[in-house]
């Protein structure tokens, strides 16, 4: 079966829930699909239901396909580190332990001691503390799940979700040290890389036509990448949802001895480098269950800058843009009013990105190219134009900010619809605006971004070398202004 005239479905598994799009090659959404996701959040612990996530999977991509077209192929994407133990016919054997899950922290400390450089809610160290647990198992990542479920059988895991399982991007290895016996690790193939047919028994509970080839997908926040098109050379995407993922685009890996910033592996064997944050969106969720964003959002307008300083971590620890195990989230000063703590953390969530991209510059990652929003935050016009000041660099804002229209990209791509990743999202990635910074908003968060980077060097968080190279582009940027 050709391709002409296809469609292509991506799936992303997020922490809220599941989307599901249906794409065509030259970017048009002819379908969507949702579906709520629950999770038990109890201190250090994040799990979610295996069985929500195909539920979740039937139901949006059930009505992604309303309109009855054809499916030339489907990829998927979960959280990167979520990972669960499941038996050799790949069904789960307990609850998926989430991205930032912190049970693990005394099995990443020997990790680290042993020279792998893990953070401690990576899914190694928490592959580790589930075989202690249940004693057995095979290592399974989040979308591993979902593609047994659609072909039928086990597969291979892919290389971008097995990254912080503490794959080998480089040489394409499982390296010696994990801890975990070679038999419970799942084969890895590259993303891309077609892994089975849509069987039977899937098409029925989804409505994904039988037949319909299965393509290994990347982690969320590369599918985020892949969506805003941020593939080519010192180009960057920065994916706000319930925490904040940059990634960008190197032809070398970019390296760190901190291990805060990693490198997956494009298809065409490029870089992708980037970090994760425990910062997001999430923090205005928690804080203010039950608000109008966009009515807090106008309101937000007259307090820049806050008369509060926060640093908005939605759960205990940071991992980018620096790594402190202990953070918590911090509120220095006292907000007048709701608009006010609105406010303060619509802007400490772009104080951190503006430092992770000063991390970045520290490492010598190239950042010349240009930077897209994506994730379900980048729907708000009010936070892109606050982001974009505060960062004082213009950015393209994709028509649609999903990590589903990556994985679409990705299925289109692997199914040979496209030559390259980037001829696919080429045609499919369609821009909607460019924000542009205004200079004199930016001049008036250069002092907040000082004491910013005050209060995290203060508190031992944030590396005093880290905060001098921050501190020197502040200088560098008002010589120039």
């Amino acid at each position: 079966m050709g391709s002409e005239g296809a469609a292509w479905l991506g799936i992303d598994l997020g922490t809220q829930g599941v989307r599901a799009l249906l794409v065509t090659t030259d970017g048009r959404v002819l379908g969507s699909g949702s579906a709520v996701l629950r999770g038990r959040r109890e201190g250090v612990r994040h799990e979610q239901d295996p069985g929500e996530w195909w539920a979740g999977v039937c139901l949006a991509a059930r009505g992604a396909l309303r309109g009855g077209h054809r499916v030339g192929g489907v990829a998927v994407c979960g959280t990167s580190g979520t990972v669960l133990l499941t038996d050799a016919k790949g069904r789960p054997l307990g609850a998926g332990l989430m991205y930032d899950d912190g049970r693990a922290g005394a099995e990443a400390a020997r990790l680290r001691e042993a020279g792998l450089a893990v953070q401690d809610t990576w899914a190694l160290p928490k592959a580790l503390w589930l075989l202690a647990a249940q004693g057995f198992g095979r290592v399974t990542h989040q979308p591993d799940v979902i593609n047994a479920r659609l072909v039928g059988h086990t597969v291979p895991t892919d290389s971008s979700h097995a990254l912080k399982t503490a794959y080998d991007v480089e040489r394409d290895v499982w390296p010696d040290g994990t801890g975990v016996p070679a038999d419970a690790l799942p084969e890895v193939v590259r993303p891309g890389t077609r892994l089975g047919e849509v069987c039977p028994s899937a098409a029925e509970a989804t409505g994904i036509p039988a037949g319909t080839p299965v393509i290994a997908g990347m982690t969320d926040g590369c599918a985020a990448q892949i969506a805003s098109g941020a593939l080519s050379e010192g180009a960057w995407n920065s994916v706000l949802g319930t925490t904040l993922v940059l990634k960008g685009a190197s032809s070398v890996p970019v390296r760190d001895e901190a291990g805060v910033v990693y490198n997956h592996r494009a298809p065409d064997g490029s870089w992708l480098p980037g970090g994760a944050s425990s910062v997001g969106a999430g923090a205005l969720t928690a804080r203010f269950p039950d608000a109008d964003p966009a009515a807090l959002d106008a309101a937000a307008a007259a307090f820049e800058p806050s008369g509060a300083l926060a640093y908005p971590l939605v759960s205990r620890g940071e991992r980018f843009p620096f790594r402190a195990p202990d953070a918590t989230a911090l509120l220095l000063g006292e907000p007048v009013s709701d608009a006010d703590h609105w406010a303060a953390l619509l802007q400490g969530v772009a104080l951190t990105e503006r430092l992770c991209l000063d991390y970045l510059h520290h490492l010598g990652a190239p950042l010349d190219g240009p930077l897209a929003f994506t994730g379900g935050a980048a729907r708000s016009a009010y936070w892109n134009q606050l982001r974009a000041d505060v960062l004082a660099r213009p950015a393209r804002v994709p028509e649609q900010t999903e990590p589903a229209l990556g994985m679409a990209a990705l299925a289109a791509h692997g199914t040979g619809a496209a030559r390259t990743l980037a001829d696919a999202t080429d045609r499919m990635v369609r821009i909607r605006t460019v924000v542009e910074p205004r200079p004199d908003r930016t001049a008036r968060f250069t002092e907040p971004y000082a004491r910013f980077l005050d209060a995290l060097e203060s508190r031992g968080w944030l590396p005093a070398p880290v905060a001098a190279h921050a501190r020197s582009r502040i200088d560098a940027d008002t010589a120039q202004s």
